[in-house]
Order: structure tokens, then sequence, then C-alpha cells
């Protein structure tokens, strides 16, 4: 096996890594990882064909990590497409396990921040060398029609690990590592001192992975945490397990190609119903989690993992408020495409189209309530009308209480667009259905009960209130008590616009005005966009900015007189 210096590291990753930081430093557009598959082939990265037979060869093996503590080998992803993937994958006695995690951490500690970052960035580099092979892997676990799994779980992924990388290295870097102390005394002799600052790690981080977007959601909390000096043991969700494994896999080799202990990345899978996040999360050793999931959970690890800084994503109830437009149909095609995308199973997808009984004001004329949904559902309808098209932008739903929320959906009010059965040719086993728009009324305390919860899928609220003020009254509610991931408005009114930004900035919520182009609602881009904001129900941590890594290492002196 071939040995990496840190010289090698640095000399290899470091413009890279500068780039980055100027990147987060300007928010400006940039992404070293190519989102277009023609782009892999060369250079030593799989292309499309290879990627596939990567992903092929995986299937129905054992994906041996050569990690301690084995016990026992467990199993039993099926693809959402309707494919049994036959991969198992070692489990862990964690009393094993967990201690040779900490074996590792003192040389990791020691090599400082720059060394850490460039390691984790080859890291980063041969997955997106892989990213065919991780963009089948993606798919056939969260359900994703292939050109999003190839991009959202590969270069976009990809982005936010490095992300995670920039912030962490900062934070790091902030204080130096040596100063030198002189206060003056007057007459007598000068005081001096020399201190060192040394950024020390917390312990053992957990990442709790989601069945959605294992590796988009994923890499940030790994890469934070393993940049800042942290051991990650990585605990995927029971359906999405391959794509953190091969993840793991990648960075215990390169780990040890670079003279560390792989052991500092380990896998934590589970048998079928066992449950082990809850155990893993209540572990002294455990000082760090993060975790994507739903509020039930997120709320019982923030209350619950006590020895432990807990990130949560959690559920939210996104809301867009359409008072006017200035580009109605590039209006309606934006909304039918963001409500489309992979099923609605984004935790960025919106849910409440919020909107004045008495109709909107267009560069068509007046529009009524019932002609806006009218239109957006012939909107979504005519994307969504080819079913090879369907199908590259649906995906499948991810699993079955998915497919019961949306069958429960149409019996809540008046279905002003009905869900549809499509047939995937390639995967006849995959279940793929169009979104369902159902007609709410804001006055009505019984509606009020379901377009106040959220309801993830392919499901969305057209709630009629009486005004423009009733509308954002309502979205400050539904920020301030059930959380949103995004907030999208579109009026061609200032003090409309004034007041849809005043309750964002005081609920802490990110939001895009009058989107009718190429950028859509529910998509981030990293090193601009801030994926949540930390300060509402739906999340306590932002992806990516300071805090979401400052707080996993703490800084310790040593200081001596001179």
């Amino acid at each position: 096996m071939a040995e990496l210096t840190a010289h090698e590291l640095i000399a290899r990753h470091r413009p890279t890594l500068d780039q980055a930081l100027e990147a987060i430093r300007t928010r400006a557009y940039w992404s070293p990882h190519p989102e277009h598959p023609k782009a892999y082939g060369e250079n030593g990265s799989l292309s499309l064909a290879e990627g596939k037979a990567a992903f092929d060869a995986v299937q129905g093996t054992r994906l041996d990590l050569d990690q301690p503590g084995t016990d026992d080998w467990v199993g039993g992803e099926v693809s959402p497409y309707g494919v049994d993937l036959g991969v198992t994958y070692p489990h862990a006695d964690v009393e094993t396990l967990l201690p040779a995690m900490k074996a590792g951490q003192r040389a990791w500690r020691d090599a400082g921040a720059e060394t850490r970052a460039v390691v984790c960035l080859e890291i980063l580099k041969r997955i997106s060398d892989r990213t065919m092979e991780f963009a089948h892997a993606v798919m056939h676990t969260s359900g994703q029609a292939f050109m999003m799994a190839f991009q959202a779980g590969g270069p976009h992924a990809q982005d936010r690990g490095l992300e995670a990388v920039a912030y962490a290295y900062v934070e790091q870097v902030r204080t130096p590592d040596t100063a030198e102390w002189v206060k003056p005394q007057g007459k007598r002799d000068p005081l001096t001192m020399t201190k060192q600052f040394t950024p020390v790690p917390r312990g053992i981080a957990l990442l709790v992975g989601c069945n959605t977007f294992p590796t988009w959601n994923g890499y940030p909390g790994l890469f934070a945490s393993l940049a800042t000096g942290n051991a990650v043991l990585v605990k995927p969700h029971p359906r999405a397990v391959l794509p953190l494994a091969l993840t793991v896999q990648v960075a215990r080799e390169v780990l040890t190609e670079a003279g560390f202990d792989p052991n500092l990345v380990t896998l934590a899978a589970e048998r079928p119903g066992e449950g082990i996040a809850k155990t893993l999360a209540t572990r002294p050793e455990i000082r760090i989690i993060d975790y994507t999931g739903s509020t039930a959970f997120g709320d019982w690890l923030e209350s619950n993992a006590r020895q432990a800084q807990v990130y949560t994503e959690k559920a939210g109830v996104n809301t867009v408020i359409v008072e006017s437009t200035g580009n109605y149909k590039g209006m309606l095609a934006n909304l039918a495409f963001s409500l489309s995308l992979y099923s609605g199973q984004m935790c960025t997808t919106p849910q409440n189209l919020v909107i004045p009984r008495d109709g909107i004001r267009t560069d068509e004329g007046p529009k009524s309530f019932d002609e806006v949904v009218a239109d957006l559902a012939r909107a979504v309808d005519g994307l969504l009308g080819d079913d090879t098209r369907a199908n590259a932008l649906l995906g499948a739903i991810v699993n079955p209480d998915v497919k019961a929320r949306l069958e429960a959906a149409a019996g809540l009010g008046e279905v002003a667009l009905a869900s549809r059965e499509i047939t995937n040719p390639d995967f006849p086993g995959a279940v793929v259905r169009t979104p369902v728009i159902v007609k709410l009324d804001g006055a009505k305390p019984d509606d009020e009960a379901a377009y106040m919860s959220e309801c993830f899928g392919p499901v969305s609220f057209a709630v009629a209130v009486d005004s423009a003020s009733d509308a954002v009254e309502l979205l400050r509610r539904t920020v301030r008590d059930k959380g949103a991931m995004t907030v999208g408005a579109y009026t061609t009114d200032p003090e409309v616009e004034d007041a849809v930004r005043e309750v964002c900035l005081e609920e802490a919520a990110q939001l895009s005005f009058n989107l009718t182009g190429g950028v859509y609602v529910n998509q981030t881009a990293a090193f601009s966009d801030f994926h949540g904001s930390g300060g509402n129900p739906a999340a306590n941590a932002a992806l990516t900015d300071g805090a979401f890594v400052a707080n996993r290492f703490r800084v310790v002196e040593v200081r001596r007189d001179v």
C-alpha cells in the first residue's frame, strides 16, 4: 500500500483548500466537483459504465472493512426500485470498537489542523473519483432518480463535505499555535511567558445517517468532526447503509496510507429492528452527535444525550406565500418543479402554499384563488405528463410511510390535483407517484391540524387566507411553532416583501423571493447558501457555518515562564 506524507498531501490539496476558504468568504459560486457525467472517466475517476459495473460488483458481497470488534454480518437493504442489494456489513461489538477508536486520537490531534484538512480532502478526492459508483448506491438506497442521485449524492455532497472542512480549518487556526506574552512592570523586569494553544477534539462523534440523503446530509457532520480531530462512528439508516459504508471504506484506506489509525472512522451497521442509535447516543464515549430525521428522535437526542454536543436537522413545515407576481408562467413552472423533484421527499420541499382567498395580481391580470391552484395543478400535470420525464424527476417513493401519507392526504380536503401511479419500465418494482395538491381553508380549525403538521412526501396544501397580512402572520406562526428549512414568497408589493423578510429575520428562516427560473426554493448551493439556520424548530444547526464546527473542539492552553 502506498504511503502518503503530510508534505505530499499539502502540496496536492492546499490549493483546493485555499479556494474553498475564498469561496466561503465571498459566497460566490465555486465547486471543484463536476456535476455532469461526461466529466468522469479520466484522471483516475470511474466512467458512467465503470461506476455501474462497480456497483453491480458489490451487490451480493460482504463489505469487509477490517475493523475491530466484528461479531456478526448484517444487511437486508432493498432498493426503493425493487432490487435486493444483498450486501452485508460488519456488526460491531461496541465494547471492543469504541476503545479501538480512541487509540488513534492522540496522533490525529497532534497532526494539526492543516494536515487533518488535507487528509480529509484526499478522502473526498477518492470519493469523487468513485462518484459514478456512489450515484448508483445513493439511487438504490434513497429512491432518487439517477441524475439527482449522481448530483446530490455525488458532487453536491462532496461540496458540502469540503465546505465543512474549510469552516473547521478557519475556526481552528483563528487562535495562533504559540504566542509570546510580555507585560510591562514599570521599573521591574517585565513578566514574560510563552503560550501554546492546541485545538483538542471532544472525543468520538456519532453520525446518525438518514434514508433520503445519506451522503448530502451525512458528509457535513462527518468531515466537520474528523477535521477537528475527532474519531467518527458512522451509524447509517438501515435502508441506506451502502453509500456511507463505501465512504467509511475510503476514509479508512486514506487514513492508513497517511500513517494514521484507520479506526478513526468506523461503521456501526445494525440488525433488523435492533435500534442501536439510542444505545450509542448515550454512551459516555460519544461526545458529538449529528442527526437528520424525525422530530421525535431529534428531540429525544437533545433531551437525553446530555454528554454530547448534539446537532439536529428535524422536521419543519415549509411555506410559500403567493401574493402577486410579475411572471405568472415562470412562477407556476418553478413551483411545479419544486413540488415534483424527488417526489417531495426533501426537507426543503414546499408544503404550504398560502394564497389570499380573493386572489392575486399577475402580469396576466387578476387570478382568483381557485384559478391559481388550478393553473398550478395543470403546470404539475404538464411537467409530469410524459412518463419518462416523470420518472427522471420523481424517482421512487422511499418507504411505505411516505406512500401511506400520500394516500391519506386526499381525504383532508378538496383535491385540486390527484396523485397518479406511474410505471417505471426499467424497475417494475418501484413505487412512483405524482404529487397531490389539496385545498384547505386557513380559517378552519379542522384544516389547521393538517397544514400545521409536516406531511413528508409529494403532498402540498393550497391554504386560503383572508389577506396578505394574514398570510404573513400564518408564516410567522408556522416557523415559530413548527420550524421551516425554507420559506418562499412571490410578491411585487414592497410592503409585503418587507413584512415577509422581517418575519424570516425574526424567526430565523432562510428566504427566497420570486423564483421563476432555474433556481428552486428546495435547492441550496454549498459555499454560498446556508441550509437551515439553527434558529427555528426545524434544525438546531446550519449547514455550514462557524457554529457548526467550532464546538467540536476546544482550545487548551499551556503556558510557561520565561
